[in-house]
Order: structure tokens, then sequence, then C-alpha cells
């Protein structure tokens, strides 16, 4: 695979300079363009990608510092070289403080270019490797918080490395619990807009006049007790991401401010006639149905469109009962870590009332149940006991009916065929039948068949029926 050839912009208002940097350079195995003065170099900045520039300062039209401001607007990560015949300690401070990456006076050394330019992109690739590692730890920091290895976590997992990048508005939905914050946190660390704010409101927390003011901002005088501008939070999240969460509690007015934002990147504040641009990823939550809402009129069916560009629905713990284990044992550490003491393990049967818990506060009800556990617990090991009762209580409520709902399910199915099984199986299903009539008590099923109950222990051992039964 042949090598890329690094980019290099030089801009100077005196051709000779350009074309003896641009021949040096180019001997060098560069990729070198040149423009003599800011709107050419801006345009090219905005048509290609370079890798370093070198800037006169001292141009006619408008000078290398102002070029040096907007070329960073491009790339934020481009290193700039700046020239000068007119050295003095001043400019050289001023040019360093803007974020000149090296500062060289006229008449200058070819080597001494050389040498920076090579400087200059050995800076860059550090830069980009270090951008790299950066979003490679936020992976590991954020989305190791969102524990599950069931397939619906992962495939949630795959979605957000995915869209992060992008722009787009992100609509995530789940019960309340379930981790909405987290997961638009983790598309905020893993986007291009990582080292921009996250701001983040509960939009069912505040009032419409407040919610208004809070988001959009006010000016002074705009109404009693508004002393002097105030911003608004869309305008704090200004190159970052802002996670508009509850979404489905705001009232027509807001959701019509919301989508003329989204469609314009704008806002007025509040006693203002002049729009106010902000440059803002929005990701917005709910654990309401907005299709419903949109078809009651509840909730404006284009805002509902503009949100729904990506779709995350994060399931409730009771659909993924196999992360509560994971989850729980994540919590323990991460309490433990907090206290400053040794992770407690988590006995069998505390595990299993766990496990088949109902949990309609999700993983954040599991967080404070642990929690609680933890703070009771004088053993190395959380026990039955240090469980709450409710959740005990649930959980066992909880299995019975999945394991009576397999019963039916198996029950039916069964009877339902009779015509065309085989006498044993005929037998084996009037037994299941007879059992689950008598609520999985199998003394009063012995009876209701009219056998021992030595002889039911056999015909539940022959036919595989011991697995469905409650120990009644």
């Amino acid at each position: 695979m042949p090598k890329i050839q690094p980019h290099i912009l030089v801009v100077d208002d005196e051709e000779s300079i350009c074309q003896i940097l641009e021949i040096m350079l180019t001997d060098e195995n560069y990729w070198v363009r040149t423009a003599l003065n800011y709107d050419d170099a801006m345009k090219r900045l905005s048509s290609e990608s370079y890798d370093v520039i070198i800037a006169d300062i001292m141009m006619p039209d408008v000078n290398g510092l102002t070029l040096l401001k907007d070329s960073r607007k491009i790339d934020s990560d481009m290193p700039v070289i700046l020239i000068t015949a007119y050295a003095s300690l001043g400019s050289a401070v001023e040019a360093l403080r803007f974020g000149a990456f090296d500062y060289i006076t006229k008449p200058f050394q070819m080597d001494q270019i050389r040498f920076a330019v090579k400087r200059a992109l050995d800076t860059r690739i550090l830069r980009r490797e270090n951008k790299i590692l950066k979003q490679t730890l936020h992976i590991e920091t954020d989305l190791s918080k969102f524990i599950g290895k069931s397939k619906s976590i992962r495939d949630i997992k795959e979605l957000v490395k995915q869209i992060a990048p992008s722009s787009s508005t992100v609509l995530i939905t789940g019960e309340s619990g379930t981790g909405k914050e987290l997961i638009a946190h983790s598309i905020h660390q893993l986007s291009d807009l990582s080292n921009g704010p996250f701001v983040t409101i509960n939009c069912a927390a505040l009032p419409e006049t407040l919610l208004e003011s809070e988001l959009f901002g006010y000016v002074k005088g705009a109404f009693t007790g508004a002393d002097k501008d105030k911003k608004g939070l869309f305008k704090s999240a200004d190159d970052g991401t802002f996670f508009l969460d509850e979404i489905g509690e705001t009232s027509p007015m807001i959701q019509a401010k919301l989508l003329r934002m989204l469609e314009t990147n704008e806002i007025t504040p509040l006693g203002s006639t002049k729009p106010v641009s902000v440059n803002v990823r929005l990701i917005a939550a709910t654990n309401k149905n907005l299709d419903k809402m949109v078809d009651n009129g509840q909730f404006r069916e284009d805002l509902y469109y503009r949100l729904d560009v990506i779709h995350i629905h994060i399931p409730p713990l009771r659909e993924h009962p196999k992360d509560i284990i994971p989850i729980a044992e994540f919590f323990l550490d991460t309490h433990a870590s907090r206290m400053g003491c040794e992770t407690p393990k988590l006995s069998d049967e505390a595990a299993e009332f766990l496990k088949n818990a109902r949990w309609n506060g999700n993983v954040r009800e599991l967080e404070n149940v642990l929690e609680r556990a933890m703070l009771i617990c004088k053993s190395d090991t959380i026990l039955p006991e240090h469980i709450p009762d409710y959740i005990r209580r649930t959980g066992s409520e909880f299995k019975q009916k999945l394991e009576r709902t397999e019963m039916d399910e198996l029950a039916r199915e069964a009877v339902g065929s009779l015509n065309i099984l085989p006498l044993q199986e005929i037998e084996k299903a009037y037994i299941f039948w007879a059992i689950f009539q008598a609520n999985g008590n199998k003394s009063e099923a012995a009876k209701k068949l009219g056998i021992d109950l030595s002889t039911l222990y056999r015909k539940i051992e022959k036919y595989g029926l011991k697995k469905y039964l409650l120990d009644k």
C-alpha cells in the first residue's frame, strides 16, 4: 500500500516565498498547495484536507493570526506554523497564545522549516492517536457501566458505537431506571463533541414557564425579576450535547420551540426578537409511548419524527433476567469501593430472590436494594435476610407466575392434542393436567387421579414433569 503524503498549505502574500517553500517541501515528499491571501487559503481549507499550515503573520488583507483562529474552527488539531519578518517578543507571545505550533522569523533557514514541519506532523499524529485512545477509554469507562451480556444489551452497545460519531438526534425510550441517561452520556463521550459540554434537564421537574426560560434563556426585562440577561441551557450546551429527559412531559408551546430549534439551529430568548444560533446535538428520552401520544394529539407528530431519527429502546430489567446478577455484582463492587471495604459475596439464595424479582424500578431499584443490603450486612456475604421483604415476596410470586404460565401453556398444548397422541403421552398429559388443576399440589392431584402419592411421584419422574411443579 502506498504511503499517504502529508498535506501542507503555504500561505504568504509574497509569491516567491510560496514557490520556494513549495519546491523544498515537495522534494521532502509532501503534497503542497499555496495561497497568496486569506480568502484563497480559507477556500482551500474548506474544500481540501491539510495536516499542517505555514502562514505569514503580516499579509495585506487579513493577518496570519486571524487565519490561525479561523483554521482551528475547521480543524482544531491542525498545527499552524507562523513566519514573520517583523519579529518581536509581543507578537511571538500573541501567536502562541492563539495556539500557533511554532513561530519562525525571516529570513529563515530551510532546515528550520523542515524541522518545524516534521515536529508538527509528529504532533498531528500524536493528537490523532490520543483522540482514538480517548474514545477507546470512553468505551471502556462509560459503556462498561451499562452492564449486560444478553443480546438486547449487546445490540444497544453496538448501536451506540455506530451512531455516536454522527450529529443525528436520538430518541431513547424505556421505563424509569433502565439507564437512559447513561446511554445518552455514552453517546456524547463517543462523539466528536466529547470535548464540549453535556447538559441535561428533566422536563417533568419544572413548570412550563420556568422550563421555557431555562431552555431558551431570556433578556433583561423580559419579566418581573429578570434583572439581567440569561443565555439558557441550549446556549450553555453550544458545541456539545443536550439531553432532554422526559420529553413526553413538555407542553405544546415548548414542543413548538423545540421543533424550530431543530429546524433552524436557532433559539429566541424570552423577551427578545433576535434569534441566537446554537450548535447542539439533541438527545431526548421518555418513559411514555410517544406513538400513542401522537395519535391522541398530546405530542406533535412533526417533532416526534424530528427526534426519532435514531431510536434506542432499553428493555426493562425483567426482560433480560440473565443480566441481573452481573449488574448486581457490578453495584456491589462499586459501593464497596466507595465505602472502602471488601466486596461482599452474594449467596445463592439471595441471588435467586434477585433473579426472580419483578424490578418495576429496574436497574435503579436494584442498585438501591443492594446498597441497603450492604449497609445492614455484618458479614462478607449478602443473605436473603438482607434483601427487603417486598423483593423476596414479589420474587416468589413472580417465579410462581412464570411457572404457572409455562405449566398452563404446556398443559393446554398437550390436552388439545389428545386425539393424536399415543396412550403413554395421553397418560403424561392427563397427569400433568391433574397437577395443574390442583395448583401444583401433588397430594391433591393424586387423590383426584385415584392413585397413591408414591405412584404419582414415579409417574412424575418417568415423564420428566418435576421441573414444572411447585413444592406443594
